[in-house]
């Protein structure tokens, strides 16, 4: 009699191949890896918090002062800590009211980025009129324009300017780069001199004007100015101060 096995017991083929597929489910979960998440618990993708906040992150191309793509920038996206994102969306809120709105340049820095910018200068050559005018390469760690560690890799840093909203264009800095519609802020960033000090008194009084509406907004936001550039800001209440980090910068 079909579906009789032998030694009497019956058998539905049914059955059986729902239950070889059941086993077949079974062993491919035990066996495939769960997919890890891609960013460390407590980082978030700027983008995913507040997407109106321009993104011009320049050590993922080479508009920057190495002329190439630093090492750990997989691609051009800022990542934070959650809680310094949220603070800079709330700075972003705050300005918006005045039709102007952040232009980020950098955040959260790989440790193998750092190590990457200082080997880089131990190469030596010249001053770079558009980067470090008045500065030996091999000296720029020793004056301080480049560090052997960053800040920027406990991911509560971030290099910013302000941009108008409606994208009318500023004059090109004479040194470092911009965002080609930011506010004149006297240099551009990453220029590697003593113009670039926030307190410098050489500017124009726009781009004086321009520097303490920033710190001011930033300050507000919870952010504290590093006073050798207008551009350098960390949150006061970092939630990761000891610690360094070192995972790529992706897409997603």
């Amino acid at each position: 009699m079909p579906g009789k096995a032998e030694g009497g017991a019956s058998r539905d083929p049914f059955l059986s191949a729902a239950s070889a597929l059941a086993a077949t489910i079974l062993v491919t979960a035990i066996t495939l890896p769960a997919l890890a998440d891609p960013l460390p618990a407590g980082f978030v993708r700027l983008a995913d918090v507040d997407p109106s906040i321009r993104q011009d992150i320049r050590y993922a191309g080479s508009d920057n002062f190495l002329h190439r793509k630093v090492n750990g920038y997989g691609a051009p996206v800022c990542i934070l800590t959650e809680d310094a994102a949220k603070a800079l969306s709330a700075v972003q809120k705050a300005i918006a009211a005045k039709r102007l709105t952040l232009v980020v340049f950098d955040c959260y820095r790989p440790a193998r980025a750092v190590a990457d910018m200082g080997e880089w200068t131990k190469q030596g050559g010249p001053p770079d009129p558009q980067w470090y005018p008045e500065v030996r390469r091999s000296d720029l760690i020793a004056k301080g324009y480049v560090g052997e560690l960053s800040t920027h890799s406990r991911g509560s840093t971030v290099d910013v300017a302000v941009a108008r909203m409606d994208r009318r264009s500023s004059p090109n800095p004479a040194c470092g780069t911009g965002d080609a519609d930011t506010l004149d802020f006297g240099t551009g960033f990453d220029c590697f001199d003593s113009m670039s000090e926030t307190a410098y008194r050489g500017p124009a009084s726009e781009a004086a004007a321009n520097r303490k509406m920033l710190v001011e907004a930033m300050r507000a936001g919870g952010f504290k100015n590093y006073a050798r550039e207008w551009w350098h800001f960390t949150l006061k209440s970092e939630p990761f101060a000891k610690q360094r980090f070192d995972f790529p910068i992706t897409a997603d």
